[in-house]
């Protein structure tokens, strides 16, 4: 077992959970940096070999004048408000880092509803979200309206100041990975588009995403969005109480490697509910982590599958992660709930 003062990443808003993992190196507190704050966040946010990535743009930047189809940071507008009635996540009081819960979230009768509840109303959104998607749009033009509908239901945008994240949702545009700024570039024909919802609702956070296809997308997109959606399904399939958690990363590498597409590491799906990452940190590739699902319990599963590399490059917004060759990428998730007969999709509609 790791020792829990061994240095770790978790989770994927951030993958920001403390550990070993596979023995890699992660961004220490002796790293370049421009400034404590930032040094401090940028801990949550790589689950190793990211290093490089963070403070070596030239890759980055050369790719971008060879090819004018990669993606390229957009105008961001100003924060948007939140109604004082609205139950703010305590991270947002806290003048430190949010950490990582050491447990996991296991619930009782009330929790569970209230997780029901959360998970309900992130599915709501997400799926309204969805229908938005087409050419022409913004993705802050996206933020704007899941913004919205959140705080007409009572809920706060969890991603909304996490760690100074500016935006309320995460939108990923074709080679993003995750973590995605809305900003001003309108999405094209034939993009793709993962939109990340968490909401904050009761004290329990609910977290799904999906990924859509924008206009007309060649068949090699649509391909990858279905297998990543497929690798998902079949994750949860095999979810119930006892269960190995390790057999997720295999499922989902198994069926991943039919169609030869890459499984990214350094991103992770982990425990949710009354705070928004929490053990354990579910890895989407085969590993020996140790652990099993408990009665109970809920957690994210959230693979991100790529055409071609798996490697991340990170913007200088220290959030928006690409593939570093600027090939495709896709990413589906859930919130599930561990029950007697199995598992519960909390972000089902």
């Amino acid at each position: 077992m790791v020792s829990p003062s061994s240095p770790r990443l978790l989770s994927t808003l951030l993958a920001d959970r403390l550990g070993a993992l596979s023995a890699r190196p992660f961004l220490r507190s002796g790293s370049p940096a421009r400034g404590h704050r930032r040094l401090t966040c940028q801990a949550t946010r790589t689950l190793s070999n990211l290093v490089d990535a963070l403070f070596n743009r030239r890759s980055r930047d050369d790719s971008l004048e060879n090819n004018p189809r990669r993606l390229r940071p957009g105008k961001v507008s100003p924060r948007l408000s939140v109604p004082s009635h609205i139950q703010l996540p305590p991270y947002l009081n806290s003048r430190q880092r949010p950490h990582m819960n050491n447990g996991p979230e296991i619930h009782d009768e009330k929790g569970i509803e209230c997780m029901r509840a959360s998970g309900n109303l992130a599915a709501q959104v997400l799926k309204f979200a969805g229908t938005l998607v087409k050419p022409g749009i913004t993705t802050d033009e996206i933020d704007k309206a899941v913004h919205q509908m959140i705080i007409d239901n009572g809920a706060y945008p969890s991603p909304l100041g996490y760690c100074g994240f500016p935006k309320s949702v995460c939108t990923s545009v074709n080679e993003c990975i995750c973590h995605g700024i809305p900003d001003s570039r309108p999405l094209e024909d034939g993009d793709i588009i993962n939109i990340d919802v968490t909401v904050y609702l009761n004290g329990y956070h609910g977290d799904t995403s999906a990924t859509f296809l924008c206009g007309d997308v060649d068949d090699e997109a649509k391909k990858l969005v279905q297998v990543t959606k497929e690798s998902l399904d079949k994750a949860i399939s095999i979810c119930a109480p006892g269960v190995e958690i390790n057999r997720i990363g295999r499922t989902i590498q198994d069926h991943a490697d039919k169609f030869k597409y890459g499984v990214v590491q350094q991103f992770v799906g982990h425990g949710v509910g009354k705070v928004f990452h929490a053990e354990p940190a579910v890895l989407h590739y085969r590993n020996n982590e140790r652990g099993r699902m408990i009665l109970n319990q809920t957690f994210t599963i959230e693979p991100m599958l790529t055409v071609g590399s798996t490697n991340a490059t990170i913007w200088s917004d220290d959030w928006t992660a690409v593939t570093e060759d600027g090939s495709l990428s896709a990413q589906f998730e859930h919130t599930l709930l561990i029950t007697e007969d199995g598992v519960e999709i909390l972000t089902q509609c």
